[in-house]
This record gives structure tokens, sequence and C-alpha cells, in this order.
């Protein structure tokens, strides 16, 4: 990093670094859900690359909940946030670089799918209900 600045400086640019947060542990996501006002966590768990949870909120009222263990951001389809209809997905997906795209499922504020990427590999990918950014994909198998 050092040589990097030292070159930068010398040629007169600036060099940017980019800072990759480490994922929320366990209680990070715990916290964030209290934060959020959810006042009982009955379940966690490790789901598609992101945090499954079985909350209860303030208001008596139970659901299940994702957060992005990349940003915090929960994932619940009863926060009032607008949810893409499926054909909004769809392009959203294609844009994305993902084709062949079949097992569309939605699952609270996420949807789920089978498709192939870029690379033509089968992949199981996990989207925003919200903007359809890809929240995790992982490949379907080494035999494609």
């Amino acid at each position: 990093m050092i040589a990097g600045a030292t070159v930068a400086a010398l040629l007169g640019t600036t060099v940017a670094v980019t800072a990759h947060a480490a994922p929320l542990g366990l209680a990070q996501v715990e916290q964030k859900l209290r934060d959020a006002g959810y006042s009982r966590i009955h379940e966690i768990e490790k789901d598609d690359g992101l945090w499954e949870a079985d909350v209860t909120r303030d208001d008596g009222r139970f659901r299940e909940v994702y957060v992005d263990p990349k940003t915090g951001e929960i994932f619940d389809e009863f926060d009032g946030r607008t949810q893409l209809t499926i054909d909004q997905l769809l392009a959203k997906a294609k844009e994305q670089g993902l084709k062949d795209i079949h097992s569309v499922e939605r699952d609270g504020a996420t949807w789920q799918l089978e498709a192939r990427n870029a690379r033509n590999q089968k992949v199981d990918v996990r989207l925003s209900g919200h903007d359809g950014r890809i929240l995790d994909s992982e490949r379907d198998g080494w035999l494609d």
C-alpha cells in the first residue's frame, strides 16, 4: 500500500483504497434487528448467503426476515417499501447477466431463482425484492 501511495505521489495521482468490512456476525445481526423494532428474536440462521430470522415486532406481529451480512439491510416484506413485480424482477435479473431464468419464487422481501450466469454456469440466486440487486449467487452443482 505504501509503495502504491509513493508511486501515486510521484505521478501526481491519487490511489483509492477500498476497504471491505467483515460480514456481520450473529451478535451484530441480533442488535440490528432489535434496533429496527423486532422485540423478540426466536431463531437466526444462515440461509443462501443471508441471515434468516424469525422475529416478533413490538406490535406483536410474527414474521420471517432476512438480513444482508454485508450491509446489515433488513428485508421485511411488511416494512412499507415497494416490492418489485415478477416482470420488473426478471428485467433486473437479465440486466445483471442472468439468462435461462426459471424456478422463480418470492420469499418475503427477496426472490429466489435458478438461472445461468454470464459464464453460462447454473446458479441459485437470491435477489432483493426492492431493487432487484443480487444478494447472493451460488453455483448449482459442478457439472453444467
